[in-house]
């Protein structure tokens, strides 16, 4: 953070992270960006301001201040999108901020993120997903390295899991259940159901596994018998789409992506699918699942009383 900061502006934006961190449980990752984007916005604002700038000067803010901001980062090439998430870091801290010191924030706060395309995921057919599944396992040789494989992409796509959360699994998830508990963003825990296929893959990797499993050791196992790292998973996603001929948006992610879609396709409920995935707000959902104009008439058609004739 720049020399010019006061101190008390510095020990604020450090208690509001301690805050996210605290009471929201933020995750990590989380806290980085937040502290990066706040910091960076802070910065410009000393130089912009020619001087010393604290706490008082931020209630002083104006529209003018906050375009001048956002101009100098889409001068430096960050993409809207990454400015819409800075900006809502900014307004974050400035909303605490507000609270706690008693000023008027409406010049910050009702700035307009910049307009961009956002890209939603691109699911699997049913079909494509089982192909995956099956070619994966084809990738390797040793057998207890292809079982491990098709066993973490089989929990990606039967229980949508995030990659991190399948490899932060441990030798006490198993022999794995008919349900898993889940500690996921920001240490948020959630009950996911396991299909059948998923038990077994898993159940078929632990027989072949040639490590020792034991309760506070990891499931996945690297060949040296390490943790085993999610870009091994990436690599051998990637060698099988290409055998596929699938495009490249095909990710271990676009398993969780075509998880959650097909639920969804076959008349799962929408918060219910949250709920699973863990997602803390019902919109990532909805773009998660690239819900369209047709699928929501639908659901009205087939759920409305006054769309039944009634």
């Amino acid at each position: 953070m720049s020399l010019a900061l006061s101190d008390g502006l510095r020990d604020a934006l450090s208690a509001w992270l301690d805050h996210e961190r605290a009471l929201k449980a933020a995750a990590k990752n989380t806290i980085e960006a937040y502290q990066r984007d706040v910091a960076g916005w802070l910065s410009f604002l000393a130089h912009h301001q020619g001087g010393s700038f604290g706490l008082a000067q931020i209630g002083r803010l104006t529209i003018s201040d906050m375009r001048a901001w956002m101009a100098q980062e889409r001068g430096r090439g960050v993409a809207p999108r990454s400015l819409a998430r800075s900006l809502s870091s900014v307004k974050g801290f400035t909303r605490w901020l507000a609270e706690r010191e008693g000023f008027d924030a409406t010049a910050i706060l009702s700035t307009r993120a910049p307009k961009y395309q956002r890209k939603l995921p691109r699911p699997l057919t049913a079909q494509a997903a089982r192909n995956m599944i099956d070619t994966v396992e084809l990738q390797h040789g040793e057998p207890w390295v292809a079982a491990r494989d098709a066993a973490v992409v089989t929990l990606l796509y039967g229980c949508g899991l995030r990659i991190s959360e399948a490899l932060s699994l441990t030798g006490a998830d198993q022999p794995i259940g008919e349900v898993l508990r889940i500690r996921g963003k920001g240490g948020k825990e959630r009950i996911v159901p396991v299909l059948p296929a998923a038990r077994r893959a898993v159940a078929d990797y632990v027989r072949h596994c040639p490590f020792d499993l034991s309760d506070d050791t990891p499931l996945f196992r690297g060949k040296r018998g390490g943790p085993l790292n999610a870009r091994l998973i990436s690599k051998v996603t990637e060698a099988a789409r290409l055998q596929l001929g699938l495009p490249a948006t095909v990710t271990p992610h676009a398993m969780r992506h075509s998880f959650a879609t097909h639920l969804l396709n076959a008349g799962g409920d929408l918060r219910a699918i949250q709920e699973l995935l863990g997602h803390a707000s019902l919109s990532t959902t909805q773009a998660y699942t690239a819900v369209d104009t047709a699928r929501l008439l639908d659901v009205y058609a087939n759920a409305h009383p006054r769309a039944k004739g009634i």
